[in-house]
């Protein structure tokens, strides 16, 4: 709170694994809005298996409202920042003492909770009937949406398409080849250093780069969304943007040059993996150099620090009971690092997080 009792305003920008992490923190002790194109928080890492199981996504899919009982929601896209306030796409002006930045990566779709439900079960309905499937890319989404069809639905033909030499390209040789290894050993077709044009398809028949043909009754595009940056060009923030896009920060995670304006999550320049659970630390530390802030601490050096996940850590499912690991000094693979995530996809540690139950 201020000296005059009042508490302070602040604004969060995106409603993902790290804005809900700042808002829930805060919300108990400044007035916390939450600007968030979506009415709800969505536990992304386990979205995929809510493709082949959309009830799983009663659990994964998060009214903003459940966990945020004290903070005031604004269902809309930010457009602008100006030093005191946030213009939202609806026309409505939030003012701020503080700001923080959250908003990953480019996504469209629902903007409601039942309308993400459904779209999954049309999704996995879509995944029943097919023969067939192709998926485009070999990243993280790519490998873990194979493994997810391929287990729960063995009989059916899969075909992932990568561009790259190898699959899992952000992580180590030795963890990409296990995971090669493991959908290769589930009949998964995996052709690399090829790309297809999915549009460009006559009768399900997709052709490779490379000049090879692929049937598939449907495909799924696995390669990668735009960052959450792009509209901060237009913004008071648009010198703060690195050639990449990637929004500066300096070791608070303040934006650089701005004293009370935050960023976190995969827009920032941090020199690390982008990871949901590093995305959560970020947000750890602004909510504490916010309070410190509000607090009356004006010496740089008394504010939280973010480190840098220099070292891989990673951990990829495959299906239910399997998955590869990227340790700092080793890879494995199986049910032991299957153990760790591929059960519950840490949704359940995810809710209780955020103060809900682990179960609905």
């Amino acid at each position: 709170m201020s000296s005059g009792g009042e508490k302070k305003n602040v604004v969060v920008i995106g409603g993902g694994v790290a804005g809900s992490v700042v808002a829930k923190t805060l919300q108990n002790e400044v007035n916390v809005s939450l600007i968030d194109e979506k009415e709800y928080y969505e536990i992304t890492w386990a979205s995929l298996r809510c493709m082949v199981e959309p009830e799983f996504a009663k659990r994964s899919v998060i009214s903003h409202s459940e966990y945020l009982p004290h903070a005031k929601i604004i269902p809309s896209a930010a457009v602008d920042i100006t030093d005191t306030d946030v213009l939202t796409k609806q026309g409505s002006r939030i003012a701020y003492d503080y700001l923080v930045v959250a908003t990953g990566h480019t996504q469209s779709g629902a903007e409601v909770k039942t309308e993400k439900i459904s779209q999954y079960q049309a999704e996995y309905e879509k995944i029943k009937a097919a023969d067939s499937i192709l998926i485009v890319g070999g990243g993280p989404t790519g490998v873990e949406l194979a493994a997810e069809i391929v287990a729960d639905f063995p009989a059916k033909k899969v075909t992932l398409v990568h561009r790259g030499s190898r699959l899992l390209e952000f992580i180590g040789e030795s963890a990409s080849k296990k995971a090669l290894n493991w959908l290769t050993s589930k009949k998964v077709e995996v052709i690399l250093e090829q790309s297809v044009v999915v549009n460009s398809q006559s009768d399900g028949v997709y052709r490779t780069s490379g000049g090879e043909t692929i049937v598939a009754d449907c495909y799924f595009l696995c390669t990668g969304t735009l960052f959450g940056s792009v509209w901060l060009k237009e913004t008071i923030l648009k010198d703060s943007l690195d050639s990449r896009g990637k929004v500066m920060v300096d070791s608070n995670l303040r934006i650089k040059g701005r004293n009370n304006i935050f960023a976190i999550g995969d827009i920032t320049d941090v020199p690390e993996l982008k990871q949901g659970y590093l995305a959560q630390e970020h947000a750890k530390v602004v909510a504490k150099n916010i309070m410190s802030l509000i607090k009356g601490v004006d010496d740089d050096h008394k504010l939280a620090v973010y480190k840098p996940a220099t070292k891989a850590l990673a951990i990829v499912s495959l299906g239910r009971k399997d998955a590869v690991a990227q340790f700092p000094c080793l890879s494995i693979a199986g049910r032991v690092p299957g153990m760790i995530k591929s059960g519950d996809l840490f949704v359940g540690k995810t809710r209780k997080g955020l103060g809900l139950q682990p179960g609905v």
